[in-house]
C-alpha cells in the first residue's frame, strides 16, 4: 500500500492551486483506502509526481526573478536572525567586507545574541547594532525597520521559511542557511514570494564557494571533462555528537528530525556544486528521482552508549536511515547520485564526483583523470600532479578573493567568498550567483526523498519552480565579473 511519513499530508504535496483539480481523486483514495483496496497505492501515486503535473502556474501580478538586478547600494545595510554556530560566524566576517553596515541582530537567546553584539563593537570597532530577542518572534519588529537592506536567517531549519517569507514581504531581501525548506509547498511559498516582492532570496550553499568546486567549474566551462554525463554528491559528515546538546545548539533542536523524518535530509551541501556544475535551472533541469534507505541503527546505540538510563534521548525512536542514497535524473539525460549519512562512523566527505566524455574528478582525496594529449584516463592526477591544473584553471574569484577568504576563515575561506560575493553583487547591481530557484530545486530534494523511501523507491518527479525558463537561460556566469 502507498505510505507517507506520518507527518506529511498527501495535501502538502499537492502542487499548490491544484487542490480542487485533484478533490475527487483524494476522495476516490480516501474510499479505497477505507475499503482496503490494492489498487490505494496507484491512486495516490499520481499525487506525489508519478504521472502528476509539476507545473504551477505563475501567481497573477507575479514576475520572473531570474537574472533579478536590483539597484546599486553604495552601503549594504544589514540585519541577521540567529547567531548561533553560524550566525556569529557570518557577523565577524560581513564585518570585514567594505560596504557593510551591521544595523541590527536578533536571537531569543540572550547570552548568544550579547556575545555577538560585544563582538561586534569589540573586535570589529563598530557601532553597536540593535537587539532584538524578546522571544521567537522579535524579529518581526526588527522587519519594521526601514534602514534595513537585506536579512541573513541561521535560525533552525523550521524557522527558515517563515522568516524569509517576512523578510521579503518587508521589503528586504532575504539569505538564508540550508535548507531553504523541507516541504514542496514552503518551496513554492519561497519561490512565489520572491517573485511577488521582486526581493532576492538566496540559499546560502557555502559550499559552491570552495576552491576546489570553484576550480572544477571553472574546468567546466572550459571544456575539460567534455559533455558532463554523471555526478556524485553527498553529506557524509558524523554528527552524533550533537545528540549531546540538549537545552541549547543544534542538536537540541536537529535531533527531531532524526526521530520524524526518513529520507535525504541534508542534501544541498554536496548537490549545489554538481548542479552548478550541470548548468541546472540554466539549461537542464531536475526530472525525476529514487531514494531508498538502509535501516537506523547508530544513533539508538550512540544515545544507549551516552546517556543514563531513563534519559529522554534513550527513548527515541529514530527514523532516519544511517545511510540514504537518492539518484537523480536530468531533463538531458544526466544522473547525479546524491548520499547523505551524519550516523556512521566515517571520515567527511562530500564525495564530489564529476564525469564526462574526456575525463573524471573525483574529490576526498582530490583527484583527476583526462584522456586526450597523450594522457591517460586510467590513471589519477592528484597531489603534486594537481598543480598545473589548478595554475590554468584557478577560478578568477579566487584569484581575486582567495587570499583574503584564508584570512578570514569560515570552512576554509568558502564562506567568506560567498558573503564578500552577496555584497558586491548588491553594490554593483549585478543578478547573485543562486537564486530562489535553486535554492528550492536542490532544497525540495528532501521531501521528494522522503515520499521514495516511504514507497519502496518510487520515483518522484520534480516541480519546475522556473516554470519553464530553465530551457532558454543562461549558464552561470561569476566570471566575467568577478
Amino acid at each position: 500500500m502507498f505510505r507517507l511519513p506520518s507527518y506529511l499530508s498527501l495535501d502538502s504535496l499537492l502542487i499548490p492551486g491544484e487542490s480542487e483539480r485533484h478533490n475527487e481523486g483524494v476522495k476516490r483514495r480516501d474510499f479505497l483506502i477505507g475499503a482496503g483496496a490494492t489498487g490505494a497505492g496507484l491512486a495516490a501515486s499520481n499525487v506525489l509526481g508519478m504521472g502528476a503535473s509539476t507545473q504551477k502556474s505563475r501567481p497573477s501580478g507575479n514576475k520572473s526573478v531570474a537574472g533579478l538586478k536590483v539597484p546599486p547600494m553604495e552601503k549594504v545595510r544589514v540585519a541577521v536572525i540567529g547567531v548561533g554556530a553560524r550566525g556569529s560566524g557570518h557577523v565577524s566576517q560581513l564585518c570585514q567586507i567594505d560596504g557593510v553596515e551591521m544595523v541590527a541582530i536578533c536571537d531569543n537567546h540572550m547570552p548568544t545574541l550579547e556575545r555577538s553584539i560585544n563582538n561586534v563593537v569589540k573586535n570589529h570597532h563598530r557601532t553597536a547594532p540593535t537587539a532584538y530577542g524578546k522571544d521567537k518572534d522579535d524579529y518581526k519588529r526588527m522587519l519594521d525597520r526601514k534602514d534595513i537592506d537585506c536579512v541573513f536567517i541561521a535560525t533552525p531549519w523550521e524557522e527558515h521559511v517563515r522568516m524569509a517569507v517576512d523578510a521579503m514581504n518587508s521589503g528586504k531581501h532575504a539569505f538564508t542557511e540550508v535548507p531553504a525548506a523541507y516541504t514542496v509547498d514552503d518551496c513554492w511559498k519561497l519561490v512565489d514570494t520572491a517573485e511577488k516582492t521582486q526581493r532576492n532570496c538566496m540559499m546560502m550553499e557555502n559550499v559552491c564557494y570552495g576552491r576546489e568546486e570553484l576550480l572544477i567549474l571553472n574546468m567546466v566551462r572550459n571544456g575539460v571533462f567534455g559533455d558532463l554525463i554523471h555526478g556524485e554528491a553527498a553529506y557524509i559528515h558524523d554528527l552524533r555528537s550533537q545528540m549531546m546538546e540538549i537545552e541549547h545548539g543544534t542538536g537540541s533542536w536537529r535531533t527531531y528530525h532524526y526521530v520524524k523524518r526518513n529520507g535525504n535530509l541534508y542534501p544541498t551541501h554536496g548537490l549545489g556544486p554538481v548542479a552548478q556544475y550541470m548548468d541546472i535551472n540554466r539549461g537542464d533541469a531536475f526530472d525525476y528521482m529514487v531514494s531508498i534507505g538502509s535501516q537506523s541503527e547508530s544513533r539508538a546505540l550512540y544515545a544507549a552508549a551516552n546517556f543514563p538510563e531513563g534519559h529522554e534521548r534513550r527513548t527515541l525512536k529514530f527514523a532516519c536511515a544511517d545511510m540514504n542514497t537518492s539518484i537523480i535524473k536530468t531533463k538531458k539525460g544526466r544522473t547525479i547520485m546524491v548520499q547523505w549519512d551524519e550516523q556512521l562512523p566515517r571520515p567527511y566527505s562530500r564525495l564530489n564526483l564529476l564525469s564526462g566524455t574526456k575525463g573524471c574528478w573525483s574529490g576526498y582525496p582530490d583527484r583527476m583523470a583526462l584522456e586526450g594529449k597523450g594522457l591517460s584516463a586510467e590513471e589519477w592526477h592528484e597531489g603534486d600532479g594537481l598543480k598545473p591544473f589548478y595554475d590554468k584553471h584557478e577560478h578568477p574569484l579566487f584569484k581575486r578573493m582567495g587570499e583574503e577568504a584564508k584570512r578570514n576563515g569560515g570552512h576554509g575561506g568558502m564562506d567568506f567568498i560567498m558573503l564578500w560575493r552577496i555584497i558586491y553583487c548588491l553594490r554593483n547591481g549585478l543578478p547573485l550567483d543562486q537564486d530562489v530557484y535553486d535554492g528550492a530545486a536542490w532544497s525540495v530534494v528532501a521531501p521528494l526523498s522522503e515520499a521514495s523511501v516511504a514507497n519502496r523507491g518510487r520515483s518522484m518527479d520534480f516541480p519546475d519552480f522556473t516554470r519553464g525558463e530553465w530551457k532558454t537561460r543562461a549558464p552561470l556566469d561569476n566570471m566575467t565579473n568577478a
